[in-house]
This record gives structure tokens, C-alpha cells and sequence, in this order.
């Protein structure tokens, strides 16, 4: 048989191997070292070329290269076509006609729904939100709110202390500053946020937990004007038909005060053990800006007047979803957040 002889039947033994089969690369390599392996059908070829004569070694060394270049070249189309063996064995297990896998739906969480619909409400009467620091100096935090080192309303926040003077705030309040700070009148805020205060964790109370502050500062302010826009508030988040009333108060930074309650949503004002039989629920604190805080960021307080009022997110949501426990938030159990798709 001559050498051209073994070429050709070299070409034809790898086109049987390759001939109609769709290969992983795991079997393209084994072809490879079929045939061009150390010990392969195409380096048997050049280890016969000493038993030719010497005139004929370098004619067949050169037909010998074109096989091998042909052949890597093909093996190289091979295993860039071939699929991984995992996916190979992937493809193989799936059955199209079988139904597909359930994907859980995520969900929002029930403080995030609440924070986007109190926003939205104030939002269609011109509030804007904005944002402040979490870590705040001691001065936006207590200071500049009438809250000064000596004041017994410090006694009522139990504060996260990081330095003397710096402080993860007790209240979304400290942003009303900052944004009174930077900003001329008139002016027309909401500041959502996490505020953080050293309590005891409970039914009712936790270490973080979340407030949307309110700030209107413009001519001619008044009372009634904040006692109307807190009244649309709260029927455009309870409905129509919950009532609202307006008890004296009192708040460093703001003067005059008031909280302002609910007829309970549950017992529609009959009395129940959630409202503890009065008939009345709790909601907010509110007020005009006391001109003291205004003096402190620069504002005229006889040309300009305001109000301000704050309220507690988990207070919200747990009322509005009958939820009675504030630790549910925070636990990540996707069996109660499922619960708000």
C-alpha cells in the first residue's frame, strides 16, 4: 500500500468517525487522539517515513503536513460546534410536553406599600419627597428642634449614641432642618425615612422602625390649613367614612400642638380591646413650626409661618392590615409577606 494509499484511507476512517453524529466535545477530543494523538494514525505515518528512500522523505513529508493540518483544522470546527457534556445531559432530561415549574412571585413589602401610598396621597396636593441622613449630628437631630441638651424630651427618645455629637437619628424631623437649611420658602415636604431608638423589642415597639415627617412653610399658614390637609389624609388612606379629632398636645418644635386621632377602624368607634374601649386611635402629632426653629435655619418667622406634622409607618400598615405584632416586619417570613402580592 502506498503512502497516498494510507492518506486516503486515514480521510475516510475520520469521516466515519465524525459521519452523522452529534458529538460533545469530550468524544471530538477522543477523535483527536485517535488521530493525531503522540500515538495516533497520522504520527504512525510520519514514523514510517524512515523506511523510504531518502529521495522520496521530503515529497511525503509535505503530503504527510497537509493531512495533519486538514485534520486539525476539521477536529478544531468540531469542538467549536460541540456542546458540554452537562448540557448535552441537560437537553436529554427535559421533556417539553411535561408542564413547567412554578416560579414564586415576589412581593412588596407591606411598610414599602404604605410608605408609596402616603406619598402618592401627599404628593397630588404638591408635597415633594426628600431625603436626609440617617447619621446626623447632635445639633440637626435635637438642637436646632428646640431639643437642647438639658430638655426632658431627650428622655422620651432613647438615643443610638456613635460619638458625643453624633447620633443615628430618633426622627425623620432632623431632614426638616437640613432642608430649611438649604432651601428659601415657600417650600412643601415629605420626609420618609428609618429612624432608629435604643427600645426594647416587643408587640409593639422595635429598635428601627420607619416615620414620613411633613413640612409646610409658606405666607399666612394657619391651623385650619393643616387641619384640612391631615383630614384629606387620613380618608384618602382609611376611607370616607373614618373621622378624625384634634387633641392639645405638646412637641418641642412645634406651637401650638395637637395628636390627632381616628374613629377605630375595627369597631367603627364602638369601642374594642385594640382601641381600649374608647373608641379612638392615636395616628400622628402635628403642629405649627415653632418660630424658634425657624430663627435657627434663617427664616424670617414674622413673614413666613408654618406647620409640621409626623407620623409611624409600622403604626399605619399594622392598622390598615390588622397585622398586631411590629416584629412580623423585620422577620423576613415569606409566609406573612406573601400575604401582600
Amino acid at each position: 500500500m502506498t503512502l497516498q494509499d494510507k492518506i486516503n484511507n486515514i480521510k475516510s476512517q475520520f469521516a466515519d468517525a465524525v459521519k452523522g453524529l452529534s458529538l460533545t466535545k469530550k468524544e471530538v477530543s477522543d477523535i483527536k487522539n485517535q488521530f493525531l494523538g503522540r500515538k495516533g494514525s497520522v504520527a504512525q505515518l510520519f514514523n514510517e517515513m524512515k523506511n523510504l528512500p531518502p529521495e522520496d522523505r521530503s515529497q511525503a513529508g509535505k503530503e504527510l503536513n497537509i493531512l495533519k493540518s486538514e485534520l486539525s483544522t476539521k477536529i478544531d470546527n468540531l469542538l467549536h460546534a460541540a456542546a458540554d457534556d452537562s448540557t448535552s445531559s441537560l437537553e436529554s432530561s427535559i421533556d417539553p410536553t411535561l408542564p413547567g415549574d412554578f416560579i414564586p412571585v415576589g412581593s412588596i413589602h407591606p411598610i414599602e406599600k404604605t410608605i408609596q401610598e402616603i406619598k402618592n396621597i401627599f404628593g397630588a396636593i404638591g408635597f415633594n419627597s426628600v431625603y436626609g441622613p440617617e447619621i446626623d449630628d447632635d445639633y440637626h437631630n435635637f438642637e436646632a428642634l428646640n431639643i437642647p441638651h438639658y430638655h426632658p424630651a431627650r428622655d422620651m427618645q432613647d438615643t443610638f449614641y456613635i460619638t458625643d455629637d453624633v447620633v443615628l437619628r430618633t426622627h425623620t424631623s432632623n431632614t426638616q432642618i437640613h432642608v430649611m437649611e438649604e432651601q428659601q420658602p415657600p417650600l412643601r415636604v415629605i420626609v420618609p425615612g428609618r429612624v432608629y431608638r435604643n427600645e426594647a423589642i416587643s408587640v409593639r415597639s422595635y429598635c428601627l422602625f420607619h416615620q414620613i415627617e411633613g413640612l409646610y412653610v409658606s405666607k399666612n399658614v394657619t391651623f385650619a390649613e393643616m387641619k384640612g390637609t391631615l383630614e384629606y389624609f387620613v380618608k384618602s388612606f382609611f376611607g370616607q367614612n373614618v373621622k378624625t379629632r384634634f387633641r392639645p398636645s405638646y412637641f418641642p418644635f412645634t406651637e401650638p400642638s395637637a395628636e390627632v386621632d381616628v374613629s377605630c377602624i375595627f369597631c367603627k368607634g364602638s369601642g374594642c380591646k385594640t382601641c381600649k374601649q374608647t373608641g379612638w386611635l392615636e395616628i400622628l402629632g402635628c403642629g405649627m413650626v415653632d418660630p424658634d426653629v425657624f430663627l435657627k435655619v434663617g427664616y424670617d418667622s414674622e413673614k413666613w409661618s408654618g406647620y409640621a406634622f409626623g407620623l409611624g409607618i409600622e403604626r399605619m400598615t399594622m392598622l390598615k392590615y390588622g397585622i398586631d405584632d411590629i416584629r412580623l416586619f423585620f422577620n423576613g417570613d415569606v409566609r406573612f409577606l406573601r400575604q401582600f402580592r
